[in-house]
Formats: C-alpha cells, sequence, structure tokens
C-alpha cells in the first residue's frame, strides 16, 4: 500500500498529470453546467424557436473559427522560444482584436445573406458581438497553455457556464424571448473577459501596451501569408461539423436541425477530455522534438494513443447502451426518435480521439501543411457524400454517415504520413482499426441479447482487468501475450 502512495505521489507531482487533472475535472463540471443549459433552452422554447437559435449560434461559431485566423498553435509554438515575449504578446493580441471585429461584420453580412427570417437575423447582430471577445478570450488562453497556467483557464471557463446556466434559470421564473436570452449570454461573455484580463492573464500582458501598440498592415499580410496553414487547420475542423446544421436547414426539417444539434451536443460533451489533454500533451510533444528526443518523442506518442482508443471505444459503448433512455427523460418527448442518430453520430467518436493527437503530432513535428489538406480533404470528403447522399435519400443518416466516412479516411492518411516518419508502427495501425471493428462489432452484436447494463458493465470489467493484469505482469518483468500486441500499453 505504500508503494501505492509513493507511486500517486510522484504522478500527482508531473506537470501533465497536473494540467491535465485541472482540465478534466473543470470540463465535467463545465459539461454538465452547459449541458443542463442546452437542456433548458431547448425545453422552454417551440422546436423552430429553438432550430432558429441554432442556426444563428452554428453561424457565429463558423465566422469565429476563422476570426482567430487559426494562430492559436503557432503563438504556443513561437512563444516558447521567442527573445522578446511582451513583443509578440503584444502583437498577437492586436491582430486578434482587429480580426474579430472584421469577422463580426462578415458574419452580419453571411446571416443577411443566406437567410431572410428576421429572427435569425437579429440573433446574429447580438450573438455574434461574441466573435471580438472570443478571440481576446483565446488569446489569453494561449499564454495560459504556454506557461502550464491551465488551471486559471478553467477556473474562470467554469464560473461562465455556471453564469449561463443561471441565467435559463430565470427562464422558470420569468420567461422572456429568444431575443432577451442571446442578449444576456453576450453579457455573460463580456464578464468573463473581464475576469481573464483581471484574474486570469499572464503578467506580461498589459492591455494598455496592447491598446497603444501599433501593428500595420503589411505585418499582418507578411503573418497570415506565412502562417495560412494554421488558418485552414484552426477553422476546417470546426467547419466540418457547422456546416452540417446549414445544409440541414437548408434542405431537412427544423425538427432534423434540433436532432443533429442534440446530437452533437452530446457528442461534444465526449470530444471535450481529449482535447483538453490534449492541451497538454501537445507542449510535451514540441519539446520532446525540438530537443531531439526522438526516442521519448515515439514512446509518448504511442502510450498516448492507447488510452484516447480506449477513451473513444468507452464513449461509443455508453452511448450506445443508454442514449435511447437518457434522451426521453432529458429532452423530453419531442425527441425520442433521436437516439438514433446520436448513435451513428457516435462512430466518429471511436476514431476521433487518435485523429486529433496525430494532428498534433503533425503539427509539433512541423507538418503543419500536411495536417491542413488532410483537414481540407476531410471537409471535401463529407461535403461530396452529403451532397450525393442527400439527393438519394433525404434524411439525417446522411449527415452522419458522411462525417464518419471523412474522418475515416483522414485518420488513415494520417497513419500513411506517421508510418513514413517511423513514428508509427504497419503493426500498431492494424492492430488499431482491427480491434475497433472487432470489439465494436462483438458489442453492438451482444447488445442485441444482452442486457444493456450488464453488457457495458461486463465489457469494461474485462477490459479494465487486461490492463491492470497486463501492468502487473511487466513489472515483474515476464513476456505475457499482451506484451506482443504493440498496441496494447
Amino acid at each position: 500500500m505504500r508503494k501505492v502512495f509513493q507511486k500517486f505521489s510522484v504522478i500527482s507531482k508531473n506537470r501533465i498529470f497536473v494540467n491535465s487533472s485541472w482540465g478534466i475535472i473543470s470540463q465535467i463540471l463545465q459539461s454538465i453546467l452547459l449541458s443542463l443549459f442546452f437542456i433548458l433552452v431547448a425545453r422552454s422554447y417551440s422546436t423552430e424557436v429553438f432550430a432558429n437559435f441554432i442556426i444563428a449560434f452554428v453561424l457565429y461559431q463558423l465566422i469565429s473559427a476563422f476570426s482567430t485566423l487559426g494562430l492559436s498553435q503557432w503563438f504556443i509554438r513561437e512563444i516558447s522560444t521567442a527573445y522578446d515575449k511582451k513583443d509578440l504578446i503584444n502583437k498577437f493580441f492586436k491582430l486578434q482584436i482587429y480580426s474579430g471585429v472584421a469577422f463580426y461584420l462578415l458574419n452580419i453580412f453571411v446571416t443577411f445573406f443566406l437567410y431572410h427570417d428576421s429572427q435569425i437575423q437579429l440573433l446574429t447582430i447580438f450573438l455574434g458581438i461574441n466573435i471580438v471577445f472570443d478571440n481576446l478570450i483565446n488569446a489569453i488562453k494561449c499564454i495560459n497553455i504556454s506557461e502550464f497556467k491551465q488551471n486559471k483557464t478553467f477556473i474562470i471557463l467554469t464560473t461562465e457556464a455556471f453564469l449561463k446556466f443561471a441565467v435559463t434559470c430565470f427562464l422558470f421564473v420569468l420567461p422572456f424571448s429568444i431575443i432577451k436570452l442571446s442578449i444576456l449570454l453576450v453579457i455573460v461573455r463580456f464578464l468573463t473577459l473581464n475576469l481573464f484580463l483581471n484574474l486570469g492573464s499572464s503578467k506580461l500582458l498589459n492591455l494598455n501596451s496592447v491598446v497603444k501598440y501599433k501593428i500595420t498592415f503589411s505585418y499582418i499580410k507578411t503573418l497570415v501569408r506565412l502562417n495560412w496553414p494554421f488558418i485552414i487547420i484552426g477553422s476546417v475542423s470546426i467547419i466540418n461539423w457547422r456546416v452540417s446544421t446549414l445544409i440541414i436547414s437548408k434542405v431537412l426539417s427544423k425538427i432534423d436541425v434540433a436532432n443533429f444539434e442534440i446530437s452533437y451536443r452530446i457528442f461534444s460533451i465526449s470530444q471535450m477530455l481529449p482535447v483538453v489533454v490534449s492541451a497538454t500533451v501537445f507542449p510535451v510533444l514540441i519539446k520532446y522534438f525540438k530537443e531531439n528526443r526522438l526516442r521519448e518523442f515515439n514512446s509518448f506518442y504511442r502510450k498516448a494513443h492507447v488510452y484516447y482508443f480506449l477513451f473513444g471505444l468507452l464513449s461509443f459503448t455508453f452511448i450506445y447502451s443508454f442514449i435511447d433512455v437518457i434522451l426521453p427523460v432529458v429532452f423530453g418527448p419531442n425527441y425520442t426518435n433521436t437516439g438514433v442518430y446520436t448513435k451513428q453520430m457516435f462512430l466518429t467518436i471511436l476514431v476521433f480521439p487518435t485523429a486529433f493527437l496525430q494532428a498534433n503530432v503533425l503539427i509539433a513535428i512541423n507538418l503543419e501543411k500536411m495536417d491542413m489538406w488532410f483537414n481540407v480533404l476531410l471537409l471535401g470528403v463529407n461535403l461530396i457524400c452529403c451532397i450525393i447522399g442527400l439527393y438519394f435519400v433525404k434524411s439525417l443518416t446522411v449527415i452522419n454517415i458522411s462525417i464518419f466516412i471523412g474522418f475515416v479516411l483522414f485518420h488513415i492518411m494520417q497513419d500513411m504520413i506517421l508510418l513514413r516518419k517511423q513514428i508509427n508502427l504497419a503493426k500498431h495501425v492494424f492492430e488499431f482499426y482491427a480491434l475497433t471493428i472487432l470489439l465494436v462489432g462483438g458489442y453492438t452484436f451482444l447488445s442485441q441479447i444482452v442486457n444493456p447494463l450488464l453488457l457495458f458493465l461486463a465489457f469494461w470489467t474485462i477490459i479494465f482487468s487486461l490492463l491492470i493484469y497486463s501492468y502487473k505482469i511487466r513489472t515483474i518483468n515476464k513476456t505475457n501475450f499482451f506484451q506482443k500486441i504493440s498496441f496494447w500499453p
């Protein structure tokens, strides 16, 4: 027992463990609060009003994805070696202010061009203001990541999630329009920005210096020209998901918009954990690569890959077993059939976590342009599959399967590059896909004849038992079957 406590003491002092723990705990709290917010909004308004809110919110998210110019990862990479960090921070912040204002105006123009519904247009005018605030908050988050101080970010964002939930609670006391709700959300975001500026920012950041700092248009052009792959990388991944909502709003019904958004919100909760952990994993990958510690780099990536895979599998099996029971209880009888589409969407979670990890690996080894083109191809495959599929079948299933196909091809392309760079092993890649097919196929087959709760508990009891057994055998230096599987941790 003493050895266990000593082992935990060592792990708990590890920087990756500390930062990831902060992130995971915070994201769980945020997910709970934001899910409650989303549930209350869905229950408080009609399906049509709810769908209009979703469309306006998605348009804001799409434009916001471009507004940062995709420079977050570039900034994190550059500040780690920058001689004058304060000057780099001032440039980055001033650029984010300018781009935020420009893309807010673009958001209004695009909305008025695509939609003639006055409610959607008015929602866009208010919700779009968050683009400017988001740019500044994102810049502060980047500094905190580079300084391994994500705990500041997590605390403030959790506070914001609580405030959003509190706002929606007033709907039960004093119902108000969706327009007033959007205005209150902007106010909450503004308060969050002020919390970041006063409590959650680096000592290197001085708002007065940022305001007075001059940045030329020629510098902006040069920076964007040199780092334009980051713009594509930072935006295409979001566009790939959110453009589907716009397609649905134009081709399918408002109830399909609501069904897709509910499924996506549940999916986004699941993808939060690997994204949070990656915020700490990414700087470590950069550190190993820049110090030419390639053996440690490869080992670190392969170990992380296994746990990302297990998380994806855990998420899929949980949703497959319980979502049909959860959705009607949480969202009401109007969304009884949404579970089918949620299961379809969660096929993607089987490859998303590891694809996200491998994207970070490519960027860490300065292959961001390669990752950019992979993201473009992912979007292209998704759109082509959607257009062809919807031509023959007007169903939300087409959208979900198109996203899944795109991510599988995206993952395969990443695998090919990592094999060529000798970061990954062919045996590892084969085992990943083989285990995924066998485990998912077996689980879905057994779910037809075994109680969902018993199957889920038995399935994961076996997997965790095998992990523990493999670890114990390894600690006493004995060869076992699992050590022969390169994919096994």
